[in-house]
């Protein structure tokens, strides 16, 4: 199957999320539709992992057991160093916000949607969590369905001094991983190109976004957060719910 075109619009959600409330709100005596009710999906059951470690001062892939570990990456034949770094996401955030109740499942079906699990383009997930070569999405130059969002950091992150671009296997803009950016794996760098750390981001994200994603509205509140458009938290529950099964 050719790649897909890493996921490029997360800016694009709060401001048409917006405008969506705006039109919405100018209906005299008519409530917001529900997301269901506008065509997004039901929220996929969140799998929770089983947990090796609670030890918050050990590496994200640490906090994962490794026989459901092993399990669970044939079954769903998925990378077995991906999958610890969803699982561990997924634990360490249990113990962080503990009332978010993100599965693992969800992070992979973004992480699937977005990077092919860190191999788009030819990318490959080293052992301990780098992405080479790194990726970097198109640039949000205002075309291909983008909002033109002129460079914020220099080019440091996303090697281009013009225009933002969506960066590593979450595909987070720089302004975005400047706020939530984590360091998982905890070498002292939150590297949006490092698995671990930027697949704890998402979590981290996804649940400040919405508080949690156990419901139908706190799972399409958080997925689109990520990204708006219905066909994405469609694919990414597709995914979420066949990874849980």
């Amino acid at each position: 199957m050719r790649p897909s075109t890493p996921r490029s619009r997360r800016f694009v959600a709060p401001l048409a999320a917006l405008a969506a409330a705006i039109i919405l709100s100018g209906c005299a005596g008519e409530s917001e539709p529900s997301f269901t009710e506008r065509g997004y999906p039901t929220a996929p059951a969140q799998e929770l992992p089983e947990a090796a470690s609670t030890d918050a001062d050990v590496p994200l892939v640490e906090l994962v057991d490794a026989d459901w570990l092993a399990t669970t990456a044939e079954r769903t034949n998925i990378d077995p160093r991906v999958v610890a770094a969803y699982a561990g996401a997924s634990i360490r955030v249990a113990q962080t916000t503990p009332g978010c109740g993100i599965g693992w499942n969800t992070l992979a079906g973004i992480g699937r949607v977005e990077s092919h699990h860190g191999t788009i383009y030819g990318s490959e997930v080293a052992e301990n969590g780098s992405i080479d070569p790194p990726i970097i999405g198109i640039p949000l130059d205002g075309t291909n369905g983008t909002l033109a969002v002129p460079d914020t950091e220099g080019g440091t992150i996303d090697t281009d001094t013009e225009w933002d671009r969506a960066v590593g296997p979450m595909q987070f803009i720089p302004s975005t991983w400047a706020q939530f950016g984590q360091d998982a794996n905890l070498d002292g760098t939150a590297d949006p190109n490092q698995l671990d750390d930027a697949v704890l981001t998402a979590a981290v994200y996804l649940c400040d976004r919405s508080g949690e994603l156990v419901s139908d509205n706190g799972w399409n509140t958080a997925v689109s957060a990520y990204n708006l458009p219905v066909e994405y938290a469609r694919d990414v529950a597709a995914y979420a719910r066949m990874y849980a099964e």
